[in-house]
């Protein structure tokens, strides 16, 4: 079974120590022999060895993390700089929806029944008018 830890340095230690103590499954990194609990002799230099290179690891992949997320954050602000606009572009209120918010207001029909006259979701109608 293939497993993929989480990239927060605290989640993935307590991860790694759920499976490997509290179920005892074993867990092998193909790629890092370091980290292999199969071993049954693994003494104190080992294990000591093992646990420093997975919270050596876990470290670099939450400073990534971070770091990718910085680097988002300093992206998006120079976007909106720019005058990026981000999302879709709002739907265009047509000029029927006054007559069908009175008709809704006297109760004359539904806001279903608006909605799909205006071609939109129910949702979106009482967005329009104001009743969200």
């Amino acid at each position: 079974m293939k497993l993929t830890l989480g990239r927060d340095y605290d989640e993935i230690l307590e991860q790694w120590r759920d499976i490997t103590k509290e179920r005892q499954v074993y867990i092998v990194v193909l790629d890092m022999p370091l980290l292999d609990t199969r071993q049954k002799e693994r003494d104190l230099t080992t294990s000591f060895v093992s646990e420093l290179v997975l919270q050596i690891l876990s470290y670099v992949s939450e400073k990534e993390r971070l770091l990718n997320q910085e680097r988002q954050a300093a992206g998006i602000a120079a976007a909106h700089e720019r005058g990026v606009k981000f999302g879709r572009k709002p739907k265009e209120r047509p000029p029927e929806l006054t007559d069908l918010k009175e008709l809704f207001e006297a109760g004359e029909i539904t806001s279903t029944e608006a909605a799909k006259r205006l071609n939109v979701s129910r949702p979106t109608f009482m967005r329009w008018i104001g009743k969200l």
